[in-house]
């Protein structure tokens, strides 16, 4: 686990290595959009754990709150859906 105080400020800068097993799976911008709604270059200096200039940043701890709470949605989301698939269905499917 990776955290850095930065001017009094903590920060965690290996969010992107502590989800490597859904990295590739989510989308990233859509998540971005719907839970952050701040620029693609924003969220991913947050995953890479640098800041805009280069340096050392990374998630503030109320940012990664926000991010477990969107991926807790996102995964209760998938859930529901994944549920429906096996709901009967309600009329024939027609091309």
């Amino acid at each position: 686990m990776e955290i850095i105080c930065n001017k009094n400020k903590e920060q965690i800068t290996d969010m992107k290595q502590r989800l490597r097993d859904i990295y590739l799976a989510v989308s990233w911008r859509e998540l971005n959009r719907t839970y952050f709604d701040k620029s693609m270059s924003w969220f991913q200096h947050k995953m890479y754990g640098i800041d805009g200039n280069g340096g050392v940043g990374g998630f503030t701890p109320e940012e990664a709150e926000q991010l477990y709470a969107a991926l807790h949605d996102l995964s209760e989301r998938i859930r529901r859906a994944a549920d429906s698939i096996k709901a009967p269905a309600s009329h024939p499917y027609r091309p």
